[in-house]
């Protein structure tokens, strides 16, 4: 089983930058893909980012040139910087993480909320 715990959520005005966090532990084999995904009330789980064990990269088109991905493969984290959020912003981020042997895993979810 592998755990994840993403942190970094919280209230931010419209245009402002918020920084999140997701740190993998338990039986780690290896991580293959890291990514971040967000619901907002009512509507369904979205794809925000991935980023490779290589450092690839892909970007959802809504946050491209606003959002960076990025890890630490020594210390089994990523990261997803948020910057020049709005109000369509606001959502619960989870992150998900992929095994070699393609199991995945989800975090429990951190809310980032964009005030106007």
């Amino acid at each position: 089983q592998v755990q994840l715990v993403e942190s970094g959520g919280g209230l931010v005005q419209a245009g402002g930058s918020l920084r999140l966090s997701c740190v993998a532990s338990g039986s780690i084999l290896g991580i293959s893909v890291m990514g971040w995904y967000r619901q907002a009330p009512g509507k369904q789980r979205e794809v925000v980012a991935t980023i490779t064990s290589g450092g690839a990269t892909d970007y959802a088109d809504f946050v491209k040139g606003r959002f960076t991905i990025s890890r630490d493969n020594a210390k089994n984290t990523e990261y997803l910087q948020m910057n020049s959020l709005t109000p369509e912003d606001t959502a619960v981020y989870y992150c998900r993480v992929w095994t070699p042997l393609a199991t995945n895993y989800w975090g429990q979810g951190t809310q980032v909320t964009v005030s106007a």
